[in-house]
């Protein structure tokens, strides 16, 4: 129990998640940059902010993820990332460590958002089908429509 200087009380929070401690301002900061930049598209038209979580299959991600990865290395070995053929890339010293790093935050994100998705979706369908008896697999097929 903590007991503050007002005489106001509350549970204590040792076993509480930290996100305050556990995250950092300046990352999420030049993260939020990185997306923002990569909001644009080649058609000249903005994504939502939150297109990604409309769903990207797992490999999309993990091969993305792996060539962002490569290019975190190279930088921290100093080398030059890698460019896809026909992309000029003009960075600033250290923007390239920092755009390679923001893409495979993305990227792992990604991956972990839909992971965590198919896991409750996982849970939500065995609840019904205890409730229900009905098959988990047929409802799958049925909410896939």
């Amino acid at each position: 129990m903590r007991t503050f200087d007002t005489g106001a009380t509350r549970n204590d929070d040792k076993t509480k998640p930290d996100y305050e401690g556990f995250l950092s301002p300046l990352v999420i900061e030049r993260y939020g940059e990185y997306m923002t930049k990569h909001r644009h598209q080649s058609d000249g038209s903005m994504r939502d902010s939150d297109n990604w979580q409309r769903g990207i299959p797992l490999p999309a991600y993990m091969k993305s993820g792996w060539r962002h990865f490569f290019d975190w290395w190279k930088s921290h070995r100093g080398l030059k990332p890698s460019s896809a053929p026909g992309v000029v890339q003009d960075f600033t010293p250290g923007e390239e460590l920092e755009e390679s790093i923001c893409a495979l935050i993305f990227n792992a994100s990604g991956y972990l958002h839909e992971t965590l998705k198919a896991k409750q979706s996982a849970k939500r369908h065995s609840a019904v089908h205890r409730r229900t008896g009905a098959n988990p697999r047929l409802l799958r097929r049925t909410n896939a429509r």
